[in-house]
């Protein structure tokens, strides 16, 4: 699962031109995020247009509800069953985006409580995560809402002390590839699978970032934690 993650614009992106995110993160001069959270308008950059950044509500509403009020707005989609969900299964064939990102928190248990740990590039430079998105009309008065979800996988071995999921994080040259793949594209699965341990770091930060309100760059901040394994 991904239920929180930053997007900081001004950390350490300037080597980073390769990503198509953090080039139209800087054109756009897009407001830093430290503490991004389901239901918030939050950067994405999508297939149809795909030289914008365009601000979608994090929990998809899909296409066909009835109203906004439907009652499931998923957050994540799981890779291994794009093709069976309704949801998504449709969004595959032709609403991907690529959701801007430098890190993503999770909770650990411990003896103590639950510790929040952010995930990151070794580099610390921004990448994306792979997404879906939809556009549902209001049939009476013809408001549009754009949502989307963050497609996660099985964690690697970084990830899997804290949690059996992760988000599906693009390198920069896979970005392209994921704008353009279709259901029936042999790439599909190839591109939704977990990132390389080797490649990440993580450390545990402030109880901060437990409160959506919070919302500063100290959210990034490592914390000490007796015990730690990183």
């Amino acid at each position: 699962m991904c239920g929180r993650y930053s997007v900081a614009t001004t950390v350490k992106d300037k080597n980073n031109k390769a990503s198509r995110v953090a080039r139209l993160l800087e054109k756009h001069k897009v407001e830093a995020l430290y503490n991004a959270a389901p239901s918030q308008l939050l950067p994405v950059v999508t297939s149809d247009e795909p030289e914008r950044v365009q601000l979608f509500s994090w929990g998809l509403l899909p296409h066909w509800s009835k109203d906004r009020n439907h009652r499931n707005k998923p957050i994540n989609a799981r890779a291994e069953t794009l093709l069976e969900k309704p949801s998504f299964r449709e969004l595959v064939s032709r609403r991907h985006c690529l959701i801007p990102a430098d890190g993503f928190y999770e909770w650990r248990k411990t003896g103590a409580g639950k510790v929040p740990y952010r995930f990151l590039l070794k580099s610390e430079e921004l990448f994306s995560f792979a997404g879906l998105w939809d556009e549902w009309a209001d049939a009476e008065t013809g408001e549009v809402q754009q949502t989307f979800t963050i497609i996660t996988t099985q964690a690697n071995e970084l990830v899997k002390p804290t949690h059996d999921r992760m988000p599906v994080i693009l390198s920069p040259e896979k970005e392209e590839a994921w704008l353009n793949v279709t259901k029936g594209n042999h790439l599909l699965q190839e591109l939704l699978q977990p990132f390389p341990t080797q490649q990440m770091k993580a450390y545990a930060v402030s109880s901060l970032v437990n409160a959506v309100p919070n919302n500063s760059a100290a959210l990034l901040a490592q914390v000490p934690e007796q015990g730690s394994l990183f």
